[in-house]
């Protein structure tokens, strides 16, 4: 293999530049060409690729977002995008592909290699949200933006007595905010895996106000439900003034985390040993600290679970 491409798609995560740089600077170092695709699979349908060198990915390790950008592409769901896509790929001689994205990504690298192309996906996201791998590109930096978030946000709570309802991304995994709550200590963390019975919540708030507690802290992942209909519902139950943040997409930015970077190193380069080995259709995670490496189509057809024991755990502190 002479030539491969990198595309980032769908919603951005720290960490992703790094995977990038890793990708670029790995495959140089083995003589490889590499072409940048921007904009995703929208940008490899019009063929907007470019050679990158090794001053491409130079200085970008630390950056938030991606420098090949990113976009959503319906076209490139049907056969005749994804043949565009491939036609492009063709053109340039591209003969493997690496994505860094999520399950969507995942999806147009799985359809791609099924047409006979090579592809290989790097996890990133920041809902951590993948099967097959302890964490996800950006998941880190993430959470510690919640729980800078939420550790100011205490101090305004204690300081007016107030109950305060966090609402943070995940759609459809809680992780993000299982993760954040039982490290600021949250009274009730409200996540789509386990729905906790309302009640339970409002007697947590009752107790904690009967001992004097001054303020509460509440974590809820988006895909529970709205953070103001929780807000209305628990003022009218208690008759505790409560507000609502919703932290939206300030998660989604900033600097990647020291384990963010070296993260996405790691997985961007162990990418470009499985083109070398003449692998396709393959995703890199981590688990145990190991690197390791599954079909994606298998990770496709399994979802991702939370750690049981720690919801446990959230539940035994938060009494």
């Amino acid at each position: 293999m002479k030539k491969i491409g990198v595309l980032t798609s769908g919603g951005d995560a720290p960490g992703m530049n790094a995977a990038i740089r890793a990708v670029v600077r790995k495959a140089i170092y083995h003589n490889i060409e590499v072409y940048g695709i921007k904009y995703g699979y929208q940008g490899l349908m019009e063929g907007n690729i470019e050679r990158m060198e090794i001053g491409s990915v130079g200085d970008i390790i630390h950056r938030g977002g991606t420098i090949l950008y990113s976009a959503r592409s319906e076209a490139f769901k049907t056969d005749e995008g994804q043949q565009r896509g491939i036609e492009q790929l063709n053109k340039f001689g591209i003969e493997g592909l690496i994505i860094i994205g999520g399950d969507g990504s995942f999806r147009g690298a799985q359809k791609l290699t099924e047409k006979g192309y090579p592809c290989i996906g790097v996890p990133g996201t920041i809902d951590n949200d993948i099967a097959g791998t302890d964490f996800t590109i950006g998941f880190d930096t993430a959470l510690n933006t919640i729980i800078e978030a939420v550790d100011k946000v205490r101090d305004t709570a204690t300081s007016h007595k107030r109950t305060y309802i966090i609402e943070v991304m995940g759609r459809d995994a809680g992780d993000l905010a299982l993760w954040a709550g039982l490290a600021d200590g949250a009274e009730s963390i409200l996540i789509p895996e386990k729905q906790e019975d309302f009640s339970t919540v409002i007697d947590k708030l009752r107790r904690g106000h009967k001992r004097g507690k001054k303020h509460s802290i509440i974590v809820l992942a988006e895909g529970v439900g709205s953070g103001f209909e929780y807000g209305e519902k628990i003022e009218k139950e208690t008759n505790l003034e409560t507000r609502v943040t919703v932290l939206g997409h300030i998660q989604r930015g900033g600097s990647p985390s020291g384990s963010d970077r070296v993260l996405a190193s790691r997985l961007g380069a162990k990418a470009v040993d499985l083109l070398l080995e003449g692998k396709a259709g393959r995703m890199v995670g981590i688990e145990n600290n190991s690197l390791v490496d599954h079909d994606i189509t298998k990770i496709l057809n399994e979802q991702h679970t939370i750690n049981q024991d720690m919801y446990k755990l959230s539940q035994e502190l938060s009494i």
